[in-house]
């Protein structure tokens, strides 16, 4: 099957800016991205990597997020522990540990090393608390996300040959029935 990646570009910006406009997020948010290119590609997660289809799927996302101020993590896969590619200046913002590795596509992903090529100061940790995120192909964000996650459903459902799963997150509910929340 031939990849069609302006439709994976534009599937993958439509997503973003759908979630962007349901999740309420700042500046200096974080939106979490699990993108199994070989899921996209109509593959098995993990066993058909494809730089084509992360390239599409970031070139979609990756701009969106920019212009508006909120940072893109992009998740590795299982071969890193689903470890974090992120921006420097992200990392120590929130004070994430900064671990060392360098994705490949067969260890990382071909999405996170897209990712890593193409930011300003790239680095990889462990754990993040995102406030939103995409889960492109099955890749298992919700270790990533804030306590609360409330899924979201966007008009489109896939991209590429992939599903596609979307939370935004919230603050947690306390104290009981006397409690007054926003």
């Amino acid at each position: 099957m031939e990849l069609n990646l302006n439709e994976i570009e534009l599937q993958s910006r439509k997503a973003v800016e759908e979630l962007l406009e349901v999740a309420n997020l700042h500046a200096g948010d974080i939106v979490v991205v699990g993108c199994s290119s070989s899921e996209i590609a109509g593959g098995q997660i993990g066993h058909a990597s494809t730089l084509d289809a992360a390239q599409a799927a970031f070139r979609g996302i990756y701009p969106v997020l920019k212009e508006k101020g909120i940072f893109l993590a992009a998740q590795c896969c299982e071969h890193l522990n689903r470890a974090l590619i992120l921006e420097r200046a992200c990392a120590e913002k929130y004070g994430y540990e900064i671990v060392n590795v360098h994705p490949q596509p067969k260890a990382g992903g071909s999405f996170a090393t897209t990712t890593w090529e193409n930011f300003e100061s790239p680095v990889a940790v462990e754990h993040i608390k995102a406030h939103a995120g995409l889960d492109i192909g099955g890749t298992l964000i919700g270790m990533h996300l804030r306590d609360v996650a409330v899924p979201v459903r966007l008009s489109l459902d896939h991209v590429g040959q992939a599903l596609l799963l979307c939370a935004r997150t919230r603050p947690k509910f306390i104290g009981g029935s006397r409690a007054v929340y926003d």
